[in-house]
């Protein structure tokens, strides 16, 4: 059921640029037209292997007209391949698809709301159908390492903790889902990075055992806007 048409349209006032540096976390220099402008970056994680100098960029302009930086880095192009870095994107997709209800892993289900509390924390959307109930977290995945897509690029304090809830959950008998959103079409499956964090990796392994229900998505990305693409198979040693 899934779908490469556009659910996630970008403003028509995106501009093209190239990567200078990044400068403290959430801040990058570009040059468009040989001019200077900084960019908003909400990406905390390491964008490893994406802060090239000279690489392609994608800008999208702020939403509010008085932020300091006026633009937010959507994408950056790595050796040909254009890789989505917005943190945002993931849970706006998922929202997208299912309103599309363009993913088949949606049937049955008539309701999504966001940021659905669960006990002391919150999880990205908990969708609900007549007979039915299902727990979402999404992730945005950015790293790709000899043709495997690989979650996280950082040791992710926050992932783990999610995890720990979706498996909570999952022994309660509720179904739930880790939704990851490959942000770049050049990985044949999918891993979690365990020579990053080793302690998500465990985890992962431990939620894919309860029944935790692994979705990665790759996007389809092009300067009109994001869809998703297909769903990528785990690799073969994490079957």
């Amino acid at each position: 059921m899934q779908s490469s048409k556009i659910l996630l349209p970008y403003p028509e006032e995106c501009i093209h640029g190239t990567f200078v540096r990044r400068v403290k976390r959430f801040s990058v220099e570009t040059r468009v037209n040989g001019k200077e402008v900084w960019a908003h970056t909400n990406n905390s994680g390491s964008m490893l292997g994406l802060t090239r100098p000279g690489s392609p960029v994608y800008l999208s302009p702020a939403a509010n007209p008085k932020r300091k930086l006026k633009f937010t880095l959507e994408t950056i192009t790595i050796n040909g391949t254009r890789v989505g870095v917005n943190t945002l994107t993931p849970n706006r997709i998922l929202k997208a698809a299912f309103e599309a209800q363009a993913l088949t892993e949606f049937q049955g289900f008539t309701h999504f709301r966001p940021e659905a509390k669960i006990g002391d924390s919150r999880l990205d959307a908990l969708l609900t159908g007549p007979n039915s109930q299902m727990y979402v977290e999404a992730k945005n995945v950015t790293l790709v390492e000899d043709s495997i897509a690989a979650f996280p690029d950082a040791v992710t304090l926050r992932g783990q903790k999610h995890l720990r809830e979706l498996i909570t959950l999952a022994d309660q008998g509720i179904r739930v889902a880790s939704f990851y959103f490959i942000q770049r079409t050049d990985a044949q499956c999918f891993a979690p990075a365990d020579y990053v964090d080793p302690e998500f990796a465990k985890l992962f392994y431990l939620a894919k055992s309860k029944g935790v229900e692994i979705w990665p998505y790759v996007a389809s990305i092009s300067d009109r806007g994001i869809g998703i693409s297909h769903k990528l198979p785990l690799a073969p040693e994490f079957l």
